[in-house]
This record gives structure tokens, C-alpha cells and sequence, in this order.
């Protein structure tokens, strides 16, 4: 879940295409310039802001959504898809992310503490609700 587009501050990103040394790769808009309105990305090199104009490999910005509030889990559980022919494990949901397209992600827990997203959770079941086993 932890992707740059669900987290990015201003809800853009900047794709680079690579070049000799450097991998494509997505960064998040940290700002803009308030003189020019360019987008700024975090040169971590540097230490500094940079335009992404500054960059050879800029190719240009997409939107992303991202999240914009969060809700608690209220006693709902989630279950992903199935593994082989068993059933996969149900999980408790936390919280629920809520982004800026509508979408709703579960973040979840297991019976051993570890938590994450269920962005492959295909079932859902509200308080009170048994899952089939």
C-alpha cells in the first residue's frame, strides 16, 4: 500500500523516463515554485528542491489519488482471495483509507500482529457477520 501515489502531499506525481545512470522512476511533487508554478521534487542527493524542468529525463506529471481521510475499521473484516483450494485467512480491518477517486482500501491485521493493506480483498463482512469457513 505504500505506493508514492497514495501518499503524495500535493497529489501529483513526476514520471522521468531514465537515463544512463538513473532507472525511470516516479517521484512525488513535493511543491511548486511560486514564481514559475513548476513542480519541485525532493533532490535527496542534494539535499535540496529542484525543478523537475532541472532534470534531463523529465517526461512529465501525472495526478494521483491520493488519501485524503481515514476511517476506523468499526468491526468489519476482510478476506483476500482464495489460496489453492483453502479458504485464505480473515482479517481485522483498522482503518479504512479513503482516496481522493472514492476508492476504499482496508488496512488490516493478522492473528500475529502484522498489518498492511487488502487491496486484494475480494469479500467483506460487516460487524456481527460470520464468514463461511
Amino acid at each position: 500500500m505504500s505506493n508514492i501515489q497514495s501518499f503524495t502531499p500535493t497529489g501529483w506525481i513526476a514520471i522521468f523516463t531514465g537515463t544512463d545512470t538513473l532507472v525511470g522512476r516516479s517521484v512525488e511533487v513535493d511543491a511548486w515554485d511560486t514564481s514559475t508554478g513548476t513542480a519541485l521534487v525532493v533532490d535527496a542527493e542534494r539535499g535540496v528542491r529542484r525543478l523537475v524542468t532541472d532534470y534531463p529525463d523529465f517526461s512529465h506529471l501525472e495526478r494521483a489519488n491520493r488519501v485524503i481521510a481515514a476511517l476506523p475499521g468499526a468491526g468489519w473484516r476482510v478476506r483476500d482471495l482464495y489460496w489453492g483450494k483453502e479458504k485464505s485467512p480473515v482479517e481485522e480491518v483498522l482503518a479504512w483509507l479513503v482516496k481522493s477517486n472514492g476508492e476504499l482500501t482496508a488496512i488490516t491485521v493478522d492473528e500475529n500482529g502484522n498489518f498492511g493493506s487488502a487491496e486484494d480483498a475480494h469479500w467483506c463482512y460487516p460487524p456481527g457477520v460470520e464468514p463461511d469457513q
